[in-house]
C-alpha cells in the first residue's frame, strides 16, 4: 500500500468512486426530500454530516499508504477504548487505562514492523501472542499495588478493553500488510457498512419481531435477515475485486460479515444497555461515538483476516 500503488490500483479506484458517488447520491436524495417534498430530514442530515467527516478521512488514510492506515486504525482503536473506559468508569484508574493504551499502541507497532523471521511486513506471530503479555501485565497491577478491593472489576474491564479494541479490532490494521490489501480491506469496510445500513433500513420499514428485545430493542429479525441476505450477495457481486476468491470463500465471507457484523454490534449493545446509555460518545455528529461506528468490525476483522490467511495466505 502506497500513494503510487493507490493511483494505479483499479480496486482502490473502484471503491473510491463508489464511495464518492454514494455520498453525492445520498446528498441529492436528502436535498430532494427536504426542498422538493418538504420532508423533515433533520436527523438524516446530522447523520449525513457525520459521513462527510468519516469517509474522506478513511479513504484518504488508505490512499496515503500502509503506515498511515495502521496509524489511523490504531488511533480509532484508542478513541474507541477511551469511550469505553469513560462509560464504564475504568478511566478513573489511570494505571490500568495507561497499560491498555500501551497495549493498543503495541498492536499498531507490531502491525507496522517487519517480521524478523519471515521478512514480511507485520510481525504475525508476536501479534497473535500479544494478548498473553498485555493481560499478564494487567494482572500484575493489583499485586504491585497490594490492593484487592475493587480490583476484579478494573481487571475485567481492562482485559475486555484491550481484547476488543487493541487486538480484535487491531486485526483491521494488520490486514493492511496483505499483498492484496486494497482488495481485502476495502471490501470488508464496504460490506460491513452496507450490512449495517441494510439491517437499519429493513428493520425500520419492515421490522416487526424483536431480535433481542433486552439487548437492542430497535433491532428486528426482519432487519437481521435482510442484512444477512445483502452480506451473502455482496461477495458474489463484488467478486471481481476479491483476489482469487472461490465459491467457498464467498460463502464464508458472506457469513462472517452478515453474522459477525451483527454480533459485534450486539456485543457493544450489551455493554451500553447494562450502563443505561444510548451512545458511547458524541465524537461524530449524528452517529454518536467512534465505538458506535466500529463495533461491527470487532468480530468481522479477525474472522476475515484468519480466513484469508488460512485459504490464501496474506503475502
Amino acid at each position: 500500500m502506497s500513494i503510487h500503488a493507490a493511483l494505479h490500483s483499479e480496486i482502490f479506484g473502484f471503491y473510491a468512486v463508489v464511495t464518492l458517488a454514494g455520498v453525492a447520491g445520498t446528498g441529492a436524495v436528502i436535498a430532494l426530500l427536504k426542498w422538493g417534498f418538504g420532508t423533515n430530514v433533520d436527523h438524516v442530515v446530522r447523520a449525513y454530516r457525520g459521513w462527510l467527516m468519516m469517509l474522506p478521512a478513511l479513504i484518504f488514510s488508505i490512499f496515503l499508504g500502509r503506515a498511515v492506515s495502521i496509524v489511523f486504525f490504531t488511533s480509532i482503536a484508542m478513541i474507541a477504548f477511551k469511550e469505553f473506559a469513560r462509560a464504564t468508569g475504568l478511566y478513573r484508574d489511570w494505571l490500568m487505562t495507561t497499560v491498555v493504551y500501551l497495549g493498543i499502541i503495541s498492536a499498531g507497532v507490531i502491525s507496522l514492523v517487519t517480521d524478523p523471521h519471515a521478512h514480511v511486513p507485520g510481525w504475525y506471530g508476536l501479534f497473535m501472542a500479544l494478548p498473553v503479555y498485555v493481560i499478564a501485565v494487567i494482572l500484575i497491577i493489583p499485586i504491585a499495588r497490594n490492593r484487592v478491593r475493587g480490583q476484579l472489576q478494573s481487571l475485567a474491564l481492562s482485559i475486555v478493553g484491550f481484547i476488543y479494541f487493541g487486538w480484535m479490532f487491531g486485526h483491521l490494521a494488520f490486514l493492511t500488510n496483505a499483498v492484496h490489501a486494497y482488495s481485502y480491506l476495502l471490501f470488508l469496510l464496504f460490506a460491513v457498512e452496507l450490512n449495517d445500513i441494510a439491517a437499519y433500513a429493513c428493520g425500520k420499514f419492515f421490522g416487526v419481531h424483536p431480535l433481542r428485545s433486552n439487548v437492542s430493542p430497535s433491532k428486528t429479525w426482519e432487519g437481521s435477515l435482510a442484512a444477512l441476505a445483502v452480506s451473502m450477495a455482496l461477495p458474489w457481486l463484488l467478486r471481481f475485486t476479491l483476489h482469487d476468491f472461490q465459491p467457498r470463500d464467498c460463502l464464508l465471507t458472506g457469513l462472517i460479515v452478515g453474522v459477525g457484523g451483527q454480533l459485534g454490534d450486539l456485543a457493544v449493545s450489551v455493554i451500553k444497555r447494562d450502563l443505561g446509555i444510548k451512545d458511547m460518545g458524541a465524537f461524530i455528529p449524528g452517529h454518536g461515538g467512534i465505538l458506535d461506528r466500529v463495533d461491527s468490525l470487532i468480530y468481522t476483522a479477525p474472522l476475515f483476516l484468519h480466513m484469508i490467511r488460512y485459504f490464501h495466505d496474506l503475502y
